[in-house]
């Protein structure tokens, strides 16, 4: 695992551990995952996406392995964003649980594979979801994730990644989602 990743290891653990003990279907997504299917950069935080989860249920079994609410109204919050702000209190690190309820990330989490990182196993999204994923939030860093993890991994499921793509940037109406992939695959092949 990369140095950068090492601060990471402990929530990464309790995170997985958290999953197994609740019985949660999830995986972790975001900077961790695009770098470990990529290339290693550094991230402050720990990105997981869940199924079939009760918010406040879930936030109650996750003290006991250290995961607290990072704002006060963490709950309503999550039912406003489908997001879960928490923060591993061991080490002061940020996590975001995204609540899923798309067939997409039903299939994210199905795709998920085992992989060691150092000395901890996690379960982490395929490169092909992650770069999926990474297309629709767009940012600079999703895009410098992209090509790394398309450098990293020759033989990635292309149509899959176009397939997903073209249906969010038109579901989204933000064709600019499927330009912006092409213009990255393209370079692949050159």
């Amino acid at each position: 695992m990369d140095e950068d990743l090492d601060r990471l290891t402990a929530p990464l653990a309790a995170l997985m551990e958290w999953f197994r003990d609740a019985g949660v279907r999830g995986t972790v997504i975001g900077g961790v995952a695009a770098s470990l299917r990529g290339k290693p950069r550094l991230t402050n935080d720990v990105d997981a996406l869940v199924l079939d989860v009760d918010a406040e249920t879930l936030l109650q079994s996750g003290t006991k392995f250290g995961f607290t609410p990072r704002i006060a109204d963490v709950a309503e919050f999550s039912r406003q964003t489908r997001v879960l702000l928490l923060r591993y209190r061991p080490g002061e690190v940020d996590i975001d649980i995204s609540l899923g309820a798309l067939p997409f990330e039903d299939e994210v989490i199905e795709r998920s594979t085992w992989v060691r990182a150092g000395n901890v196993r996690i379960r982490l999204a395929s490169a092909e979801d992650l770069v999926i994923m990474k297309a629709v939030a767009g940012r600079p860093r999703d895009m410098m994730d992209i090509e790394n993890m398309i450098r990293a991994n020759p033989d990635l499921d292309v149509e899959r990644i176009r397939r997903w793509v073209r249906e969010f940037s038109a579901v989204l109406d933000m064709p600019e989602i499927h330009s912006n992939l092409e213009a990255l695959l393209k370079r692949r092949t050159r």
